[in-house]
């Protein structure tokens, strides 16, 4: 005898699978990008990358290309909201909110925006492994697939000048950044950047999980190297923006369904 008759497979077209959005109006993409950044922060405070009023996420304007959102200065990343937002310019003028910006940080981010017009987002922030990388002033290692992503895509800022508050300081981190999507900086943290704030947001938060498997692997033996030519592949398959959109995806379900008032 014959068993039942298996289950023919659906057609992929009715499975769902998401993708960046297209948006009809610089309002609508305004929007998106603002619940984007009000998510990103809120999940960066959840992971604890929140030390005092340290660290920012930027997202560049669809209509005012040298302007750009920011999280408030002393507001608590889990407390942010849409509507808490602050517009700012190149100068970091506050023109649209009602908070002040946190100027020292700002200085390195328009400049990072200024030099890359095809980042959308750029996140800063005092992670915990991130500063302990910073501090021995190394670079990720090709050890895990995740660190693979960053492989000869990432640069050490090999300097400390203190609090950056001038344009050139901004500047000179711009130009070691060049094309790269991440930067390390030396006794200082992490910077990634991405054409999306999910892009940006999913490349520091696996960035702060890949320093913290190099630090952990190190203290317990001597890590084995993946080949140049394994690592240069996995970051063409891993190390787009559009991947890291995809993998941003989880995040940003789990924070818009479980605080959703960060949309208000």
């Amino acid at each position: 005898m014959h068993g039942p008759t298996p289950p023919l497979p659906l057609p992929t077209e009715k499975l769902h699978f998401a993708m960046p959005p297209m948006h009809e109006s610089v309002e609508e993409e305004r929007r998106h990008r603002k619940e984007r950044l009000a998510g990103a922060l809120r999940l960066f405070g959840r992971l604890g990358f929140e030390d005092g009023v340290s660290g920012h996420i930027t997202a560049r304007d669809p209509e005012f290309s040298d302007c750009f959102w920011v999280n408030p200065f002393g507001m608590p990343f889990r407390h942010v909201t849409v509507s808490d937002l602050v517009l700012a310019n190149r100068d970091g003028q506050v023109v649209e909110g009602g908070h002040h910006v946190n100027q020292a940080a700002f200085t390195v981010h328009a400049q990072v925006h200024a030099a890359r017009p095809d980042v959308v987002a750029v996140a800063h922030c005092h992670s915990v492994h991130g500063r302990a990388l910073a501090a021995l002033g190394d670079l990720l290692d090709p050890i895990t697939q995740e660190s693979c992503a960053f492989y000869e895509d990432h640069a050490l800022y090999d300097a400390y000048s203190g609090v950056t508050v001038d344009a050139e300081e901004g500047r000179r981190i711009a130009a070691v950044l060049g094309s790269h999507k991440a930067l390390v900086l030396r006794n200082h943290g992490l910077l990634t950047v991405g054409d999306s704030v999910d892009a940006a947001a999913w490349w520091f938060m696996t960035m702060e999980r890949s320093c913290q498997v190099q630090l952990s692997a190190k203290a317990a033996g001597r890590p084995v190297l993946i080949g140049h030519r394994q690592a240069v592949a996995t970051r063409e398959q891993l190390g787009g923006d559009l991947v890291a959109w995809i993998n941003y995806q989880p995040m940003w379900q789990d924070i818009s369904r479980s605080e959703p008032d960060l949309l208000n």
